[in-house]
């Protein structure tokens, strides 16, 4: 029973940091960071959802998870169950391996819709995109609408749309260009992918929405971070307000698009010279690390 508390303790514990991270304002100062610790916080989530039915079906055995487990495979091999694991305590056991299936059956759903729509969208491209020597490595759409998205994958694709380049100047496009292109160097849809496939499997919770919510913003001013690098501030966040006052914004599905999420607030930020707060940082990727060991070692051992 004691294990099946860890379990439990790890699953409150992850909603607390949950809520924190949401509210605190230092992400939006270090997205890198508060990204990592998303992470850790979604994949100890997952495994500890799984270890709390787990642990309390194997509760007769009285060891880890990860002993019990393998005493309990071989118990039912030679086909002799020790004193009070009855048919309750087994459903718990595959109550956990279900909780596991459905957040692996979504993750793999989440991948291949996904890699369906980017191919679609690729074979589209190849009917109507062109090239242009004004936005060399990437594509131009012929639409009205501002746009401007990577199409991820093994052979991402940077889109503008025609309006895009009506919209801004040769310093913007240029920023917006490096946005786009730390999309695809990063990955950040495999970043947002296990988020996806969590609110999918728990959609009537709120928090794992917001969480999602959250991570794509991060996720964006990772993106601007990228893109300010190598270009000042002021050309990029006039471009986010551009894109903000044009409105009729177009992103497919699969993309990851320069005016997805919360445009005002990421123009502030960069107009805003923050110093990344290490000592905070550093902390709160500590207590993720922490949150994931918990339920790997209790697995492991």
């Amino acid at each position: 029973m004691a294990y099946a508390v860890h379990f439990a303790v790890a699953v409150v514990a992850c909603w607390l940091t949950a809520q924190v991270l949401s509210v605190a304002a230092w992400p939006q100062r270090s997205p890198r960071v508060a990204i990592l610790c998303w992470q850790g916080v979604g994949l100890a989530l997952g495994l500890s959802a799984m270890g709390v039915p787990i642990a309390l079906g194997l509760a007769p055995y009285d060891r880890p998870t990860g002993s019990a487990l393998l005493a309990l495979a071989g118990d039912l091999v030679g086909g002799a169950l020790p004193a009070g694991l009855g048919v309750v305590r087994l459903g718990a056991v595959g109550v956990g391996f279900g909780v596991g299936a459905v957040l692996s059956t979504t993750t793999v759903r989440s991948v291949l819709g996904t890699v369906r729509a980017q191919r679609r969208h690729r074979e589209l491209l190849t009917l109507v995109a062109r090239d242009d020597p004004a936005v060399p490595g990437a594509l131009v759409l012929d639409h009205p609408c501002a746009a401007a998205y990577c199409l991820p994958g093994m052979r991402p694709r940077v889109v503008v749309s025609a309006g895009t380049l009506d919209l801004l100047d040769r310093a913007e496009l240029a920023a917006v260009l490096a946005h786009e292109r730390a999309h695809a160097t990063e990955r950040h849809d495999l970043v947002l992918l296990p988020f996806t496939a969590l609110r999918r499997a728990l959609p009537w919770l709120g928090w794992v929405r917001a969480a999602h919510d959250r991570v794509a913003l991060l996720v964006e001013m990772r993106a601007d971070d990228k893109a300010r690098a190598g270009h000042a501030d002021a050309p990029l966040a006039g471009a986010l307000r551009r894109f903000a006052a044009a409105g009729n914004r177009v992103t497919p599905a699969g993309a990851l698009g320069l005016g997805d999420r919360d445009l005002d607030v990421r123009v502030q930020r960069l107009l805003v010279a923050q110093r990344p707060p290490r000592l905070l940082g550093a902390a709160a990727l500590a207590v993720s690390v922490t949150l994931v060991a918990l339920p790997i070692s209790l697995f492991l051992s």
